[in-house]
């Protein structure tokens, strides 16, 4: 494969969206400490090279709460993420199926629950939030089993939004009314192709699992004026038994960074938890996933599948954090940027690129199948 044939997908994302959309994407909470590190401490993680361990065939392919797929991954919800292409969630699921792993529709998301079913024919994951409306809530899980989601990754860490600065500064969050109108619609204005193929040609941008609730009020300062006043601060570990009870399928608890917690949702019930800090969104300073995850594994890895996020940009990355203690990952920003940047056929791409180094770093490591990768992989501090 040639250098030339790799796009930066993060730079045409760039290129592409208007400010405010890539800046929701691209950012994190306060000064991005928690951002960053997810990053740095990843590419910190050293593996063991071995040789002479006859790797001539290789095997990607797991198994996830009872289903096989080709990559031990699948995309994580991502909020709005259907303005980074025309009926973006739909593309991206698409690319996820005909890449053989799953896609997680979040909550948030422009296309509803029955939009993105339609577009796929394998079960589709659903991301929850603890919402104050109860009754709300058991309308969604109850959608989310009719339309035949095979799992439940309910997102703990956001019981209140991180402060997250580049969205006021962009316009996105910090200027409402017309006033914050006119600037959205300027930034859109100065990506006229974004503006032609998702502006008007991708509508209606209403965001389709929470309209019922929003109405005719669904622009941009309802949606963060919704999450205000709606996300539940008082959410405690008798909400996580309450959706256990309503929901059937696997649940997968998203946002544990400690070891304690991660004992808590596994004697209530869940199937799976997310090592995650929300991309950095969230508490700014907090733990990197790559830190966190290693205690978390050992704490609970033989009683719940374990998976993580955060960091990942690459299949070296993939193989890294499986070498850390996770069955699996859930990518974020990298499936954002390639949906803005080429929208499916960029999804597509990007998932095959993540494919083929991972082929790379378990030849190299002298593993032949994914779950031959662990911590003896792994060099260790002298």
């Amino acid at each position: 494969m040639k250098v030339a044939a790799i796009p930066d997908y993060r730079e045409l994302a760039r290129r592409r969206l208007p400010k405010f959309l890539f800046e929701y994407i691209d950012g994190g909470s306060y000064a991005e400490v928690t951002l960053r590190r997810n990053v740095l401490d990843l590419e910190a993680v050293s593996l063991r090279q071995r040789v002479l361990r006859n790797v001539l065939t290789l095997d990607l392919s797991t198994e996830l709460f009872g289903t096989k797929q080709s990559l031990p991954v699948a995309l994580g919800p991502i909020g709005l993420a259907g303005l980074n292409a025309r009926r973006g969630e739909v593309r991206a699921a698409r690319a996820a199926e005909a890449a053989g792993i799953p896609f997680c529709l979040s909550t948030l998301s422009v296309c509803a629950l029955d939009e993105v079913a339609r577009g796929i024919t394998r079960p589709l994951w659903f991301q929850l939030y603890m919402i104050r409306d109860r009754a709300f809530m058991c309308d969604l899980l109850a959608h989310a089993a009719a339309v035949r989601c095979s799992a439940l990754v309910f997102t703990v860490d956001m019981p209140v939004p991180g402060s997250r600065y580049r969205d006021i500064r962009s316009g996105l969050a910090g200027a409402p009314g017309l006033a914050g109108k006119v600037r959205r619609g300027t930034q859109a204005l100065a990506k006229p192709r974004w503006a032609w193929d998702v502006g008007i040609c991708g509508r209606p941008h209403t965001l389709g699992n929470i309209a019922p609730v929003l109405g005719k009020n669904s622009g941009l300062e309802d949606f963060f004026a919704w999450m205000r006043n709606n996300f539940d601060p008082s959410v405690t570990w008798n909400d996580l038994e309450w959706v256990r009870s309503r929901w059937q399928g696997p649940l997968i608890v998203k946002g544990i960074l400690d070891a304690s917690d991660a004992r808590t949702a596994a004697g209530l019930g869940a199937d799976g938890l997310v090592v995650s800090n929300h991309g950095g969104r969230q508490l700014d300073g907090t733990p990197s996933t790559a830190r966190a995850l290693p205690a978390i594994a050992a704490a609970v890895g033989d009683r719940l599948t374990v998976l993580a996020d955060g960091g990942i940009r690459s299949g070296l990355d993939v193989v890294r954090m499986l070498a850390l203690g996770a069955s699996g990952v859930l990518l974020g920003r990298s499936w954002a940027y390639a949906l803005a940047g080429r929208g499916e056929d960029g999804v597509s791409h990007m998932l095959e690129l993540i494919a083929a180094e991972m082929r790379v770093a378990l030849a190299l490591t002298g593993c032949t199948h994914v779950r031959d990768v662990s911590p003896e992989i792994l060099v260790r501090d002298l």
